[in-house]
């Protein structure tokens, strides 16, 4: 495995629509496992394959309870409500904005054998999936946030201590 060079706000890259996968094979399954590195070595929420330079059209998402989502060729076929909530994007170091997206949302996308699923998602994991298929659309948080913000270290720790209290509050759950 392989930690990935995430590309950076102002790379051309970010701002291009990613190809459909067609293939389904072990040049894939390399490029998931080496965003799974690179997504935990950043302890990040989420990662698209633009991201990491990679113009197709494959997500990865790790929640707050350890679950595991890897979505290809994902496509938002419902949603309801609104909410917002505040972002911040590995691409984009250092800032931070609110972004009203669905409150809950349906999936339809392949896993990495292209077998389809369907997934229905609300709260934090609906704002992960509709952020990261943003980014295969060449969308940035900062294309949609109505309100950006510097991140400073201290907001970074929030975020932390934030994501570690999720965490032990779903091990709980599945605990019980």
């Amino acid at each position: 495995m392989a930690l990935l060079q995430i590309r950076q706000y102002g790379d051309e890259i970010l701002k291009k629509k990613a190809r459909e996968v067609t293939a389904f094979d072990s040049k894939l399954h390399l490029l998931l496992d080496d965003m799974w590195d690179t997504l935990k070595e950043h302890d990040a929420l989420g990662l698209a394959a633009p991201q990491v330079g990679v113009l197709r059209r494959a997500v990865i998402i790790l929640m707050d309870d350890g679950e595991p989502y890897e979505l290809i060729n994902p496509v938002i076929v419902e949603e309801s409500g609104r909410e917002t909530m505040n972002e911040a994007c590995l691409s984009v170091p250092n800032k931070q904005g609110d972004v009203e997206r669905a409150a809950f949302i349906k999936v339809e996308a392949l896993d990495r054998f292209g077998v389809p699923f369907t997934l229905d998602a609300d709260d934090v994991l609906a704002t992960g999936i509709c952020h990261e298929i943003d980014h295969l659309d060449g969308i940035l948080f900062l294309d949609r946030a109505f309100a950006v913000q510097d991140c400073t270290p201290e907001d970074k720790e929030n975020r932390k201590a934030i994501k570690e209290k999720r965490r032990a509050e779903a091990k709980k759950k599945r605990n019980k």
